[in-house]
Order: structure tokens, then C-alpha cells, then sequence
């Protein structure tokens, strides 16, 4: 195996509970390093998940730990301004998956999975949950966040308390997000699933304080929904 100076890319990223002087990773983490035939001296990024992020040289490796020795702190990739959550409706298969990815690499500090009248699941299992926490954590390796963000168990769309801003992508809208996104709170995203939210469903969300914003003139799927949203934000260039 070699070693070598950390490079720019994602295989060289490892989550950590927090940075410590020493830092005792488990079975998953040095499998890992393993398959990237690091070897001790070798110089991997650690980051948190909360935004700190430094350089760490690897002390000991085997299949069952590895050690990590924190080095210099290192600049992490910029974030929104304030906290950006993104409420989605349960879709099906690997829907999900690919919607908490994309939102990942967009920028967003949580994901509010929710139950809506039209949803495509009422639930989901606690190990589906658990990959969709994974799913975040791997995307923010890949896209060089030191945030890792977190993947909420589905609550219903009444009984969801968002902080700050909400605005609810729906087909018919006048309001453009780029219009109205104020960025002296926290701002949270909505979308729905396939059919998208019933017309109560909006007007309840309106009455709460929510905004209905246009995503264009054509119908998008619900997987593709939550990306155009976030992508009008990331135009903004926040």
C-alpha cells in the first residue's frame, strides 16, 4: 500500500464524530481508507458534519479501526447564509435517494421528509432512513461540504413547524422564489409527490405564513421538483 498527501478529491474525505486531537474511526470508515490503499503517514480531510473541517494523518490502519492524528484546519466550502431545509413528500423506490444526493450537493442543512394526502408511502423503515442519512453523508464527501445534513423521519405536512421562510413549489404560482427569498432567517423549500399537493393542503400551508412560488410553465415530476427549486437558489449564487 502507499501513502501520500491528501488530494483534492472525495475518496480522501472522512465524517468524523468531532475533531479531537485522536480520532478512533470503526470498521466502515477503515474499510474504506483500506480500499484507497492508504497506508500510516498517509493525509486524508476530516470534517464533522457541522461545518469544521482539517487536515488528519493516518496513524494505524486495520480492518477493524483506524487511528487519525489532526493536523492544520482547513477552509471549508461555503454555505447558504442561513439554514436552507428542504420538506419533501415520501416518494417511491430510489426516489428519495437521488432527491437527498442532488439536495446535498445543493446546499441544504436538512432534509423534512413528509406525509402528504398524495404521498407514495405513509412510512418507511428505520434502515431506509438510516441509508438516507448515508446517501448525505457520502454526498457531502463528493461535493467537498464539511456539512452533513440531516435526513428527519417523516412527520405530516400539519403537524411540520419550519423556522423562517417557507415556500411551497406549486404549478400555477405567480411568485418567483428569486423574488421574494429574504436571507436574514432560516428559509425551508416544499415539495410534493406525484399529483402534487391538493389544493387544502396549500391553502393551509398559505394561511400558516407560506409562499406558493412558480417553478415555469411545465409540470416537472416529483423527483426533479425539489432539484429546480434548490437550483434557483444555488443561481443566486449563495
Amino acid at each position: 500500500m502507499t501513502g501520500g498527501r491528501a488530494g483534492g478529491g472525495s475518496g480522501r474525505r472522512v465524517r468524523v464524530e468531532a475533531l479531537a486531537p485522536v480520532m478512533v474511526l470503526g470498521p466502515r470508515e477503515a474499510r474504506h481508507l483500506q480500499v484507497l490503499r492508504l497506508a500510516p503517514g498517509a493525509t486524508v480531510l476530516v470534517f464533522d458534519g457541522q461545518g469544521a473541517q482539517a487536515q488528519a494523518t493516518l496513524a494505524e490502519l486495520d480492518a477493524g479501526r483506524a487511528v487519525l492524528h489532526l493536523g492544520e484546519a482547513s477552509e471549508a466550502a461555503a454555505e447558504t447564509p442561513q439554514p436552507l431545509t428542504l420538506g419533501v413528500a415520501l416518494l417511491k423506490g430510489d426516489k428519495l435517494a437521488d432527491v437527498v444526493r442532488a439536495a446535498t450537493e445543493l446546499g441544504v442543512a436538512r432534509v423534512q421528509l413528509l406525509v402528504t394526502r398524495r404521498a407514495d408511502a405513509r412510512e418507511i423503515g428505520a434502515q431506509k432512513l438510516l441509508r438516507l442519512n448515508r446517501v448525505a453523508e457520502e454526498a457531502s464527501k463528493q461535493s467537498r461540504r464539511a456539512v452533513t445534513p440531516d435526513v428527519l423521519a417523516p412527520v405530516s405536512l400539519s403537524e411540520w413547524h419550519w423556522e423562517g421562510q417557507l415556500f411551497v413549489a406549486q404549478p400555477g404560482a405567480e411568485a418567483r422564489l428569486t423574488d421574494r427569498l429574504d436571507w436574514s432567517g432560516p428559509v425551508a423549500l416544499l415539495t410534493g409527490p406525484e399529483g402534487g399537493l391538493t389544493d387544502d393542503e396549500v391553502l393551509s400551508l398559505r394561511q400558516r405564513g407560506a409562499v406558493a412560488v412558480t417553478l415555469g410553465p411545465r409540470i416537472l415530476r416529483a423527483e426533479t421538483a425539489p432539484v429546480a427549486l434548490l437550483g434557483a437558489v444555488a443561481a443566486l449564487g449563495v
